[in-house]
């Protein structure tokens, strides 16, 4: 039977029944902390006119990719536990496909902060020439074309996949390729685009964004100014805490699993629920609580209020 015929797919989300309680009440406290702290940033950076630079305006973003990242997620997973482990097929495509966009185009966005921070560290008298206006809505137009492009690609994949009635997806939420696995018609093309997007979206920013830094911590080093090596170094190791928080759960998933570590079906639900719901409520509490600009306006904010 298509794809389209499918009404339905069942999600085995294995979490031990007596913890099912537990991770309920963590995914529900998780979930208010992460959109009470995006909004929060998302809602400070909008009101200060001080705030509409080309790095405040890339943390915003990333805080719009996070509430929209947990909503498109965490209902769903709660859901799950609760018992309600069926998701219709339209929720099930849409919960995957945007889930694959907004990794996508965080990570161009990473990629993005970290242009931003290497030319005010290293080419510091050209900053304001690089990066203006036009430079922003450049790279805005490209975070949404090329992700856009591999998410079409995925759709088209898609919906060539015939099942034969199997609807069962061992997993907690909608993915590409656990829906890969369940279909009946074996190609080596449906599991290709995964390995590339990896390349695209995950590997080469990862590097580049590494690379970066370490070019911008060295220019830091420079620095005579005990004040301004401090303001550059506490910049870099914020963002790369969003980064790793972004990357290291799932590389080291990726890591195990490639280096034939056996993990049992609820160890490898749990490490990828983490990966997915922890990043985007820590990042908008590093930012507040590390960078100067951000937490001051959220104090005014607090004491107009």
């Amino acid at each position: 039977s298509l794809l389209w015929t499918l009404s339905e797919f069942v999600l085995l989300c294995t979490v031990d029944s007596q913890k099912k309680s537990y991770a309920i009440a963590i995914l529900i406290m998780v979930y208010l902390v992460t959109m009470f702290g995006n909004f929060l940033v998302l809602l400070v950076i909008v009101m200060n006119p001080q705030l509409q630079k080309p790095m405040f305006v890339a943390i915003a973003t990333l805080a719009v990719i996070d509430l929209v990242g947990s909503t498109n997620i965490v209902p769903q997973l709660i859901a799950i536990l609760s018992g309600w482990v069926a998701i219709p097929f339209g929720p099930c495509l849409v919960q995957m496909l945007v889930a694959l966009y907004l990794g996508a185009a965080e990570s161009f966005l990473l990629v993005f902060m970290a242009c931003d921070r290497y030319v005010a560290v290293v080419h510091p008298l050209r900053y304001s020439t690089l990066m203006t206006k036009g430079t922003v809505w450049a790279a805005g137009t490209f975070l949404n074309i090329l992700p856009a492009a591999f998410i079409l690609t995925f759709l088209i994949f898609i919906t060539e996949l015939s099942f034969c009635n199997a609807n069962t997806i061992n997993y907690c939420f909608c993915d590409y390729a656990s829906l890969v696995k369940i279909a009946c018609n074996e190609n080596p093309k449906y599991m290709v685009i995964m390995s590339v997007s990896a390349f695209v979206f995950g590997i080469c920013p990862f590097i580049f964004i590494l690379l970066s830094y370490t070019r911008i911590a060295y220019a830091a080093l420079k620095i005579s100014s005990a004040d301004g090596k401090k303001k550059t170094l506490n910049t870099v190791t914020t963002h790369l805490l969003v980064v790793g928080l972004s990357n290291v759960p799932l590389l080291i998933h990726t890591m195990l699993t490639g280096a034939g570590v056996r993990l049992s079906t609820e160890t490898n639900n749990i490490m990828i629920i983490v990966a997915f719901i922890v990043p985007p409520m820590f990042n908008p509490i590093i930012y507040s609580f590390r960078n100067k600009e951000i937490r001051s306006s959220i104090q005014k904010l607090f004491k107009t209020a």
